[in-house]
């Protein structure tokens, strides 16, 4: 006995460790396959608004954290300024400046900027350690491995997690799980420790991004269908409560948060779920105390009171604006068509639109198809934590559906539930296969088995194990090809800075675009330090951390009437734009122009947006969308397009000296090699603006307002 017990030991001390190899293995990988934007180029910042986080990380490593909070920056949003402290989430800022503090106290003296472009690999390899403790809680130790192994490669994560990707959710999907492993665990404890470390978890999500509202309205929602199914205890009681009361009280100490835990709408099933925690335990403890008659009594004038009390004071606070309304993003969410009617600054962001199928199989290709064998699973065997993923996943999926930019929510919850229904197939398979052929020897002997029972087992284990091992196969299979579908994903479409821009040329090699630092260096080195630049929002952030140069509008996007009068500038005649632009004291305007090289998302593609935009408010009402469509209804730029188009200050400085450029052999010159046609006006010369540069290969384009004071004399 004591030999078969030291055995057994040996095989457990084993099975960890193989257990922790590949756990570690997947870790590895998760940071590893997010570093090929750092192998093809070197290490620089993505996107767009990674430009202002690398930009105040930088000033809260350099200035300290009072600074920071207190910084007002003059660059931001000509005239009007930006409070830096209050206006952001700051847990991104603090945790690399936090890890940059710690590297230097080590004696190793990193970059500031090098701290943000491994932030991200960095934490999704804790990312992947978290999933495996969340799916271990949920399901099985052998389904958080897959799951963890499947969430390391998974592209609808790795799309905001490759090296340079300095975003907010780069830490955020970590401070999310880990928040949802530290519930889950509450719940099945009924610990006030767990549900202070969910509370700290929590915190540390609102701190870094504003999808936090996914997170407190999904736990109340888990409180609400443990109650409907008859399964709140006093666990969860005390999970809830500890994690509302603590969270909602370290949330309202972020600036930016405040107090909208309490007073906007978005908030409100948190705090109305922690009231009904109250009086379900309220409840609990009269039914214990009185007899059921009287209790049936009180119960009923209970409800009804109530219930009355409360839909009275919600009435009068949201009228009198105690309770703020649900915001234009939330509203976006329940209605995908709100924002498109109703605020277009909002519609006009690529993030916001609908997800296409084709998105869904691009960033989570197998797990489509397991997601729902996965839910069946969690199904057939409902427990509290089953019923938490099982709600996450359902909720996850529409939102993914609503908006592209929350397939990021969606991808965790995709490799948990795979995971979970990888596990259980391949489990009960591989028992089939060693049933098989265990069943196939022992029925040889005949011996203790009755003879008829014997001969039928005998014929049918061996194609049960045929069909185990083949089924196996499949599954392998189809894992493998996952692997190289994420590894050529990861590759082909998310390591590419969008800043350093590269195609494939006729004779497959690759030609890289470095327009855009062009472009800023050249800002930096040749205009005045108080140079102010008018360009769309999109290219704000870029302009100011770059260039070190003011703009008037920025990816703040938070002041729709100011970034309105750029879209009318950019949308009226040169006459009308000067008169703008000197309103805004504007020195120079930066334009995108993708017509010579194919660049498809340059500001001719994004014009149509600036015009609703720019017509959103009073004082653009003039401009009209339906304005610059041809007489036939479509948007052209050749001559059949509407005269208001090819005379607007947009289309002149894009086009300017292009109607002389052959772009590509056997077309005419001023050939436009993104919309497919010839220019409609080729021959004009700018009177407001003269080129101040234009890059190598025409992708930003620059102007200077000329100084016109006697104009009109």
């Amino acid at each position: 006995m004591e030999h078969v017990s030291k055995l057994r030991m040996n095989l457990e001390k084993q099975e960890s460790l193989v257990k922790l190899g590949i756990l570690t293995t997947a870790a590895i990988l998760s940071f590893s396959t997010r570093l090929f934007s750092v192998l093809r180029f070197e290490s620089v910042i993505h996107e767009f608004d990674p430009y202002f986080n690398y930009r105040t990380t930088k000033f809260l490593a350099e200035q300290g954290f009072y600074n920071f909070h207190n910084w007002f920056d003059e660059r931001a949003w000509y005239p009007l300024g930006r409070i830096i402290g209050g206006t952001i989430y700051p847990g991104l800022m603090v945790t690399s400046a936090t890890l940059y503090r710690i590297m230097w106290l080590l004696n190793i003296t990193v970059d500031i900027r090098n701290v943000c472009v491994f932030l991200a690999p960095f934490f999704s390899s804790l990312t992947t350690i978290v999933t495996y403790l969340l799916t271990k809680e949920i399901h099985s130790t052998g389904a958080g491995l897959v799951a963890a192994a499947m969430i390391s490669i998974v592209p609808g994560y790795i799309s905001r997690s490759v090296a340079g990707s300095y975003d907010n959710e780069g830490i955020a999907i970590f401070c999310m799980l880990l928040t949802y492993y530290m519930w889950i665990k509450a719940v099945k404890t009924g610990a006030i420790f767990w549900a202070t470390m969910a509370a700290l978890a929590y915190f540390y999500m609102v701190s870094s991004w504003g999808g936090y509202v996914f997170l407190i309205n999904l736990i109340p929602l888990h409180v609400l269908a443990l109650m409907a199914t008859g399964r709140f205890t006093h666990r969860v009681y005390i999970a809830y409560s500890t994690l509302y009361t603590i969270g909602t009280i370290l949330s309202m100490q972020i600036s930016f948060v405040g107090f909208q835990p309490v007073q906007s709408s978005e908030h409100m099933l948190a705090f109305g779920v922690f009231g009904l925690c109250q009086l379900h335990a309220f409840v609990d403890y009269v039914r214990s105390r009185v007899s059921k008659e009287h209790f049936d009594v009180l119960f009923n004038a209970l409800v009804v009171t109530i219930a009355s009390i409360t839909v009275l004071v919600s009435l009068i606070l949201t009228l009198t604006g105690k309770i703020s309304p649900w915001t234009g993003r939330f509203y976006s969410l329940l209605d995908p068509s709100y924002a498109k009617n109703h605020i277009p600054i909002i519609a006009s962001v690529s993030e916001h639109q609908p997800t296409s199928w084709s998105s869904f199989y691009f960033d989570l290709q197998i797990l489509v198809f397991l997601f729902p064998a996965g839910l069946y699973f969690c199904f057939s065997k409902l427990s509290d934590a089953n019923i938490f993923i099982i709600l996450y996943g359902v909720t996850s999926i529409y939102f993914a559906g609503v908006m592209v930019r929350l397939m990021l929510v969606l991808a965790p919850v995709m490799c948990v539930l795979s995971g979970i229904a990888i596990s259980h197939l391949l489990s009960k398979y591989i028992r089939n296969v060693d049933a098989g052929s265990g069943g196939a020897a022992g029925s040889g002997s005949g011996k203790n088995l009755d003879a008829k029972k014997a001969k039928k087992y005998e014929q049918q284990a061996p194609m049960k194990s045929e069909i185990a091992i083949a089924f196996v196969v499949v599954i392998t299979l189809l894992l493998v090809t996952y692997t190289f579908h994420c590894t050529w994903v990861t590759s082909e479409a998310y390591s590419s800075p969008s800043i350093v821009l590269s195609a494939r040329s006729h004779d497959g090699g690759r030609i890289i675009f470095d327009d855009f630092r062009e472009a800023y260096y050249w800002l930096k080195m040749n205009t005045p330090d108080d140079a102010r630049i008018m360009s769309w929002w999109d290219y704000g952030y870029q302009i100011t951390a770059m260039a070190n140069r003011t703009i008037l509008v920025d990816n703040n996007t938070w002041n729709n009437t100011h970034i309105s009068r750029v879209g009318q500038a950019m949308a009226s005649t040169e006459d009308k734009a000067y008169e703008i632009m000197k309103e805004l004291d504007v020195d120079y305007v930066l334009v995108i122009f993708g017509g010579l090289t194919g660049y498809s998302s340059d500001d001719i593609n994004k014009f149509l947006w600036m015009v609703r935009i720019g017509g959103s408010t009073d004082r653009g009402a003039h401009i009209k969308e339906t304005d610059y469509y041809a007489s036939s209804g479509d948007f052209r730029i050749d001559k059949e397009g509407s005269p208001t188009l090819l005379n607007c200050l947009m289309y002149k400085m894009c086009y300017y000296r292009f109607g002389q450029v052959y772009t590509e052999g056997g077309k005419a010159p001023g050939y436009d090699r993104v919309r497919g046609a010839e220019i409609g006006n080729k021959d004009f010369e700018l009177d407001v603006l003269e080129e101040a540069y234009t890059t190598e290969h025409w992708l930003v384009r620059i102007y200077k307002v000329k100084d016109l004071s006697n104009r009109g004399v």
